[in-house]
């Protein structure tokens, strides 16, 4: 193995990370505007959302301490590679790529769970419409 082969991921999980900031972004701006929606009445699709962007932030944690894990330990590759300390990088690196695939697993899980969030919206614009 040599340096440039953890390099390689740099980019990818810089880009990763990037994303998932954007995610979390997103997250947050979704619970404020329901925030301010709910002051008037909670009604039980409020409620659902409220459990489903519960679990979609903790979920985001756990893929963005993936990533941000799997960079560091891609780092630590590089560095037992400059040391001269095969074993470490490949174990580091074997590791980080493990790491990575677990954070991918993780948004993909995530992404899932959106999608019912979108479920829950869709139910909220039947009920009005049939009510008119």
């Amino acid at each position: 193995m040599e340096l440039t082969t953890p390099a390689l991921l740099f980019p990818a999980i810089s880009l990763l990370l990037l994303a998932y900031t954007n995610r979390f972004l997103v997250l947050a701006q979704l619970i404020r505007q329901l925030h301010g929606q709910s002051q008037e009445q909670i009604h039980d699709i409020t409620l659902r959302q409220i459990a489903n962007l519960r679990l979609r932030i903790v979920l985001t944690k756990v893929m963005q301490g993936f990533g941000v894990l799997s960079f560091i330990l891609c780092t630590l590759a590089m560095f037992f590679l400059f040391q001269k300390l095969p074993f470490l990088a490949k174990l580091s690196f074997g590791v980080s790529l493990l790491l990575l695939v677990a954070s991918l697993l993780v948004s993909l899980y995530e992404i899932v769970i959106s999608t019912k969030a979108i479920e829950i919206e869709l139910e909220a614009l039947e009920s009005r419409s049939n009510k008119n």
